[in-house]
């Protein structure tokens, strides 16, 4: 309680009481304290930067910040608490008066009529939290005040680093112009002469300073003078040498507000995105940009005249470094290296930004690598290298088919690289004929563009006779206007040279027959691969103010560091961009102009569907198409499986299985023929045929369903080739069900083994079935016979053709076989060897002359011809055969009909497989190739190449560009927006 009061007074408020009565503190003490208290609130708020100085603490202004509010409540209520407590004082008065024994007695009393006030502890935070809550909204609130215009630039942090910088540069001219006085001052007291600042700086070294003091009066005045010239130079290198710590103290302050700076900016990007989560996201300048030029790729893979959009091409020869030059201006390992192979074999457009995180990405994948990670670094190499491998297929070395990707990070300087490959002198055996030629015409066609900033690396570490880029550029851009001349590994160079004023004559722009805007030495690496880019800068700073070549200022020092080299170039890009984006605007919307006048002429009642448009609406017709399978009907479906099926099986029943029973002569021999015929193929071929046969049924089904749709007037050709191509495609890759052809190998066998016709209707079928299927065969083997023989005499003279001598032997050959079935019906279907003799004797008497096997070939079709006929004429015989066949009669007099039995044996065969078929399609395999057909779309929907090969025509092209120019001038005309807002 004693701490409590000298804590009080300690803040300079009044605790003599101004006692009225016995029972408390008069109004005035009351007032008192509250003045108090309110001072104390208002020294408090106008500390924290929330009231002014002199303002008083108006109770009627309500706070803007809910946490300060609350800071006040709990001050308020803390007081209170507090001037409860300090009524104990007038206990201690009492008990002066009273006596010990009536203190403590009213002590207890108040004691016990006190609140427990335990709850007031849980209530608030500790004392900690709150200064640290106290800490860190200040914080904010410092870094946020003067940075609601934007998160671009931090003014305050601006005015602080300027000020900042003000203040060494000033310190350091004081500091030179002390050490330039006291140089003067010194040579004063040793001589007359007057040592100015140039004079200082032209002393080479002690003997010649010594010399100038040199005067005739004597050895001991000249030893004197040699000392005090001495003395002199080793000031001047402590001078040289403080000089240099305070360039170095100068950088590390620099560094260090960069580092400020960059933190403070990620700060901001982080609070303007989580401020604006519920809002659409506005894109940067860059991006833009970039998009832009995404959209010029796709357009024009050739890289078309109308594209003179600004973007920084780096061109050098090959392992001169530009990959390294581009990295360090990434600040990221983003690129896979090799030792001495070429590893840029694609043209890599790296689009630079600023953002919180150093991230990258491609721009057709969502997946973000974390450059802070090595993981996502090794991640983002090997996909690289996989893409250039995938650009370069079919054996080419190097290819034009750009790699767009985006780096993202704190402190980037925005623009938009393209690395390309690097120019070669010799050709390898394992590089692809003409790939020298290649790369230098890429290189030209990039750099062809009027507004491309050439960044042509050049290798420090070799001879300059042996490059090769500097004549390119030259010969692209001979009066530099647009070139930015940057020396790598210039580490290396200075160890090597003999000459290090060779050095001064490369970034002098006087040993290359080249001009440039501006000329970079930089150094990018120690040799080692694993070097992190944090350790690359060290290395170069180390370098730069340790080197005698720079040290001795024979090159300036804004033309090294690729520090300086981002900054020269950023600018000069973004100067570029803003005077000639809108010149490019006004082109493309010429060219859009010129475009939709062709549209109109030409497609005038057509909408402009671009590609792909037109490929989803034939998707949308192809999967109607296929829904309109579940239209048809059942019978139709097993009247086309039916058919298709005897379409397959007619030759293997009549060449395997009827001919060969039919021409044995014997009922019994015929039957056991055809049962153990029709168990062998029902058990092994039939089923896989019924398979085929229905999946050919579905496709031609669909393709009926397809061809129907072409005679609507709403039918357009356009989409023939594209749906013919998908019906194809899945009918390829379709396979059916696997137990269908178990299920049919069971059905078949039980339906094959039935041979008794149940009714007079199912005999009748089968009579017909046999007589059609005979027809059929008659009409093909009548075709084959008169192909053999040649035209007869009515077709000679009405054709006006002739045989050939081998038809006229075939005919006189067939005319006597004739003969020889004609007396012999019932002929075995062979030749015996004396019918041959006789045949060829028959023929030589008549002049022709023919071997047996020329015999044999014409009586096959003879025979045939001939039992055709016969089981045609029985079949006509056995239309009313059915009653004898189902009483069983069997006598010569009785027609033989077995052949009927077989047909119709078949025939339920066809029957029950059409069913079970049928089921299965539309079951199963009708929405199995729905899913194929699907598959199929989906597959060419992202095969840019397919769509074009199917999708083709001048209305398809025409429609492109259209888009294209669209899409181009409509991003150019809002990123000229947005620059002419930033202006």
């Amino acid at each position: 309680m004693i701490s409590t009061v000298n804590k009080f007074k300690k803040a300079g408020m009044s605790l003599r009481p101004m006692v009225s009565s016995s029972t408390g503190p008069s109004s005035t003490s009351q007032i008192l304290k509250y003045r108090n208290y309110q001072t104390m609130t208002g020294q408090y708020y106008r500390h924290r930067g929330i009231l002014s100085r002199h303002s008083p603490l108006n109770r009627s202004i309500p706070f803007q910040n809910p946490a300060i509010y609350q800071t006040r409540n709990v001050g308020f209520m803390v007081g209170r608490i507090i001037r409860g407590v300090l009524k104990i004082r007038y206990l201690l008065i009492g008990g002066a008066v009273g006596g010990g024994i009536s203190l403590q007695r009213s002590y207890e009393e108040w004691r016990d009529s006190l609140p427990d006030s335990k709850w007031i502890k849980d209530l608030f935070p500790s004392t900690e939290k709150v200064d640290s809550f106290r800490g860190s909204l200040m914080d904010l609130s410092s870094k946020f005040r003067d940075s609601l215009e934007g998160l671009d630039i931090d003014p305050r942090l601006k005015v602080f680093g300027d000020r900042k910088i003000s203040e060494l540069r000033a310190w350091f001219d004081n500091r030179l112009e002390d050490a330039i006085k006291a140089a003067e001052d010194e040579g004063k007291e040793g001589n007359d002469k007057v040592i100015t600042q140039d004079s200082v700086s032209d002393v080479a070294s002690p003997v010649v300073l010594a010399e100038s003091f040199v005067t005739p009066t004597g050895a001991e005045k000249h030893a004197e003078e040699r000392k005090k010239a001495e003395s002199m130079q080793q000031k001047i290198d402590k001078m040289q040498e403080e000089l240099m710590k305070v360039q170095l103290k100068y950088q590390k302050e620099l560094e260090k507000l960069e580092r400020d700076n960059k933190e403070l900016r990620k700060q901001l990007l982080l609070k303007g995105h989580s401020g604006s989560t519920n809002r659409k996201i506005k894109k940067s300048l860059i991006d833009m940009y970039s998009e832009v030029l995404d959209e010029l790729c796709d357009y024009d893979v050739g890289y078309s005249t109308h594209d003179h959009l600004p973007r920084v091409v780096v061109v050098g020869d090959q392992s001169s470094g530009k990959t390294s030059v581009l990295e360090m201006i990434a600040q990221a390992r983003i690129f896979p290296r090799g030792a001495g192979e070429m590893m840029t074999r694609a043209p890599v457009k790296v689009t630079l930004s600023e953002g919180p995180y150093h991230i990258a990405q491609f721009k057709d994948s969502s997946r973000e690598f974390d450059l802070s990670k090595e993981s996502d670094l090794s991640d983002l190499r090997k996909e690289v290298e996989l893409r250039m491998l995938n650009s370069v297929k079919h054996g080419k070395t190097v290819s034009s088919e750009v790699i767009s990707m985006t780096v993202k990070g704190p402190g980037l300087q925005r623009m938009v690289l393209v690395d390309l490959p690097g120019i070669i002198s010799t050709q390898t055996t394992e590089m692809e004929s003409g790939t020298r030629e290649a790369i230098r015409q890429m290189t030209q066609t990039y750099m062809s563009n009027p507004n491309a900033i050439i960044l042509c690396i050049q290798d420090g570490a070799v001879d300059a006779e042996r490059s090769n880029v500097t004549d390119l550029v030259a010969q692209m851009d001979p009066q530099g206007k647009r070139t930015i001349f940057v020396l790598t590994k210039v580490d290396l160079a200075e160890e090597n040279l003999t000459k290090p004023d060779r050095i001064r004559k490369i970034l002098s722009g006087k040993l290359f027959p080249m001009r440039a805007l501006g000329y970079f030495a930089v150094v990018t690496g120690r040799g080692n691969k694993d070097d992190s880019i944090a350790t690359i800068k060290q290395y170069e700073e180390n370098f730069f103010s340790t080197s005698k070549l720079f040290k001795e200022g024979l090159v300036p020092s804004t033309q090294v560091t690729t520090k300086n080299l981002s900054l020269a170039v950023s600018e000069c890009f973004w100067k570029m961009v803003r005077e000639t984006v809108e010149q490019q605007a006004d082109a493309f919307k010429a060219t859009r102009f010129n475009l939709e006048t062709e549209w109109k002429n030409n497609f005038p009642r057509l909408r402009e569907l671009d590609r792909n448009e037109l490929f989803e609406k034939a998707r949308g017709e192809i999967l109607d198409e296929v829904v309109n399978l579940s239209l048809v009907s059942p019978k139709e479906w097993e009247e086309a499986l039916m058919k298709k099926l005897w379409e397959k099986v007619a030759t293997h029943v009549f060449e395997n299985l009827y001919l060969p029973a039919a021409q044995s002569n014997s009922s019994g021999t015929f039957n056991t023929t055809i049962d153990i015929r029709l168990k062998q193929w029902a058990d092994q071929q039939l089923p896989r045929k019924s398979v085929e046969c229905a999946w050919e049924t579905l496709k031609e089904e669909f393709n009926r369903l397809v061809e129907k749709a072409k005679l609507s007037k709403d039918h357009d050709n356009i989409f023939d080739q594209l749906k013919a191509a998908v019906v194809d495609e899945s009918m390829r890759k379709h396979q059916w069900e696997d137990k269908a052809a178990e299920v049919l190998r069971v059905i078949q066998l039980n339906t094959l083994e039935d041979r008794s016709v149940h009714d007079k209707q199912q005999w009748d079928s089968a009579v017909q079935f046999v007589e059609r299927s005979v027809k059929e065969k008659l009409q093909v083997t009548e075709e084959n016979l008169n192909n053999l023989v040649g035209p007869s005499r009515t077709q000679q003279w009405l054709q006006w053709t002739n045989a050939t001598s081998e038809q006229k032997e075939h005919a006189a050959v067939k005319n006597e076989l004739e003969r020889l079935l004609f007396s012999e019906r019932n002929h075995p279907p062979t030749l015996s060897y004396e019918e041959l003799t006789a045949a060829r004797r028959n023929m030589q008497t008549n002049g022709v002359d023919v071997d047996n096997e020329f015999i044999r070939q014409t009586w096959h079709h003879v025979y045939r011809r001939h039992f055709l006929r016969k089981s045609l004429s029985r079949a006509y015989e056995c239309r009313k055969g059915f009653w004898m066949y189902h009483q069983g009669l069997e006598n010569e007099q009785v027609v033989d009909c077995n052949d009927v039995v077989l047909f119709w044996r078949i025939q339920q065969m066809l029957k029950v497989t059409a069913n079970a078929l049928r089921q299965q399609i539309m079951n199963r395999e009708a929405r199995r190739f729905e899913k194929e057909i699907k598959e199929v779309l989906e597959v060419y929907s992202q095969d840019r190449e397919k769509k074009e090969q199917l999708l083709t025509g001048r209305r398809v092209q025409l429609a492109e560009e259209l888009k294209r120019v669209r899409q181009i001038q409509e991003k150019l005309e809002e990123f000229i927006k947005s620059l002419n807002a930033e202006k």
